[in-house]
C-alpha cells in the first residue's frame, strides 16, 4: 500500500477555527467515518458531543489543550486535560509554553508538559511547538525536554500563528528526537504536494482542516473518477 493509499489514517481531520458552528463540528465527524479519518480534533466544548457521534466507529477523538498561546498556568492546562480526557477525549496536544522556553526556564516547560502526560495516563500526547516562533537551536531544546518529559509526538504549529509546517523543521525535529518521539506536521497544509513532502521529510502524522481536498487530490492522482466530497 503506498503513502497515497494511506493518508485517511495519518491525517488528523481538524476543525478548530473560532467561528465554527456545532453543525460544522458534526460534519467533521459524518466526513471522517465516510472518507476513513481515524482521529479528530475539535474543540474542548464539543468533545462530549463529539465522542457519542462516534460511538462505535474506529475513530479517535482529539482536542487541544492550553490553545493556542500556551501561556496558561500548569494547573490549567492539567484541569483542561483531566476534563477533556474524562469527557472520551484520547488524543491531547498541548501547546508549549513559549515564553518560558525562550525564557530560558527549561525546568518550568519540562514540568508543564510533564504534569499534563502524569495526569492523564493512557491516552496519546503531543505537544506543539510553535516553531515558527522559535530560534533553530529553542527547536532542537523543546524537542529533547518533550521527550524527556514522555510525549509521544512533537507538532510544529497550531496554525494560529505567522507560519506553519515546513520540510525544514519536520527534518530538524526528526534528527532531534532521534526515535525517541514522532512527528505531527500542522499548520498551513492545504495540498497534496506539501502533505506527501512532510511525510518524505519525517512526519509520522499530518494535521489539517483541508483533509478532504487533499483526498481529493491523491484521488485524482490514482486516476480516480469524481470527487470524495459527495
Amino acid at each position: 500500500m503506498t503513502v497515497i493509499d494511506r493518508l485517511p489514517g495519518l491525517i488528523d481531520h481538524t476543525i478548530l477555527r473560532p467561528e465554527a458552528t456545532r453543525a460544522d463540528v458534526l460534519r467533521l465527524c459524518e466526513e471522517a467515518q465516510r472518507l476513513g479519518f481515524t482521529v479528530i480534533f475539535v474543540p474542548p466544548c464539543y468533545i462530549e458531543e463529539v465522542v457519542a457521534a462516534v460511538r462505535g466507529m474506529n475513530i479517535r477523538v482529539g482536542m487541544p489543550v492550553g490553545f493556542p498561546l500556551g501561556g496558561q498556568t500548569t494547573g490549567a492546562k492539567v484541569a483542561e486535560a483531566r476534563e477533556g480526557v474524562a469527557l472520551g477525549a484520547t488524543v491531547l496536544d498541548m501547546v508549549l509554553n513559549v515564553s518560558r522556553l525562550k525564557s530560558g526556564d527549561l525546568d518550568y516547560v519540562r514540568r508543564d508538559m510533564t504534569a499534563v502526560v502524569r495526569a492523564t495516563p493512557g491516552v496519546e500526547h503531543k505537544v506543539i511547538l510553535e516553531t515558527c516562533l522559535l530560534a533553530q537551536e529553542e527547536k532542537r531544546t523543546a524537542c529533547r525536554l518533550a521527550v524527556e518529559a514522555g510525549m509521544d509526538y512533537v507538532k510544529t504549529s497550531t496554525g494560529f500563528a505567522a507560519g506553519g509546517a515546513t520540510v525544514e523543521d519536520v527534518r530538524l525535529m526528526k534528527d532531534a528526537v532521534a526515535g525517541r518521539a514522532r512527528i505531527k506536521a500542522s499548520g498551513g497544509i492545504r495540498d497534496l504536494a506539501t502533505t506527501l513532502a512532510l511525510l518524505d521529510a519525517g512526519a509520522d502524522r499530518i494535521g489539517t482542516s483541508a483533509g478532504i481536498k487533499i483526498l481529493e487530490e491523491a484521488a485524482e492522482r490514482r486516476g480516480v473518477a469524481g470527487r470524495v466530497a459527495g
